[in-house]
């Protein structure tokens, strides 16, 4: 099974390199790696450039944001089933691919998840926090449960049949398109209890309260906009879930 990897950065050249060779030193070898540059200027396309015929696909061109640069991405994918790794991100292993291709083949999945470490921006072996997934079961997203998304694989068939990345959610896209494939259209899941990857602090939806109440709304908004409903407190636990990451 081939697998596609995503990459989308702008300006990201303090990073990049990491997440490149955590990808490239992977023990799976039918994969196609894709970057999608935002146009950057700080010597990103430099970094990228310099990996020559071991990055497939790159293309650096002006975007509406991630949301759209991932659609890119995932638009000119020939893999069966495909992650995203964004710039600040890193593999913790070289067997992740391995093992995510196995956990689809072995249970019929249509995608599958694993868990995340948050770590400090200058010291990636200080972690800061902890996402243990846990299986899902079903239901859960109206227990505001979601699966971290860099860890998410799933098959391109279920982006052609149930669409992209929504860019009118900001940074509840994400959220949005795995309840819409998940709880909406009951994607089969497959949990691998490992860190897989590692995730550099700072992140755009949680950097201060008025962002995170612009996530909540965007949250509540991926639910009417697909057509569900959820629970009054489905909105509440969902950032409430957070702080047990801490322990």
């Amino acid at each position: 099974m081939k697998i596609s990897i995503i990459t989308v950065v702008y300006n990201g050249a303090k990073t990049i390199r990491t997440c490149i060779d955590s990808v490239l030193k992977q023990d799976y070898h039918d994969l196609e790696y894709i970057i999608i540059d935002g146009g950057s200027t700080d010597g990103t396309q430099e970094v990228i450039r310099s990996y020559g015929s071991r990055i497939q696909k790159f293309v650096s061109e002006k975007d509406h944001g991630i949301y759209d640069a991932m659609n890119k991405g995932i638009k000119i994918a020939t893999g069966e089933l495909i992650g995203i790794i964004n710039a600040d991100d890193f593999y913790v292993t070289e067997t992740v691919l391995t093992e995510a291709a196995n956990a689809v083949e072995q249970l019929n999945a249509d995608a599958c998840y694993a868990d995340l470490e948050y770590v400090d921006s200058e010291n990636t072996g200080l972690v800061k926090r902890k996402w243990k997934s846990g299986s899902y079961q079903k239901g859960a997203f109206l227990n505001g449960w979601m699966p971290p998304h860099p860890t998410f694989f799933i098959k391109k068939s279920l982006y052609e049949r149930y669409g992209v990345f929504r860019l009118d959610l900001g940074s509840a896209a994400d959220y949005e398109l795995m309840l819409r494939m998940i709880h909406k259209y009951k994607a089969s899941m497959a949990y691998v209890p490992k860190v897989w990857i590692r995730m550099r602090t700072g992140g755009v939806s949680n950097s201060n309260f008025k962002n995170r109440l612009k996530a909540n709304k965007n949250d509540r908004k991926a639910w009417i906009i697909n057509d569900l409903n959820p629970k009054f407190y489905t909105l509440l636990l969902k950032p409430l879930r957070k702080i047990f990451q801490f322990f």
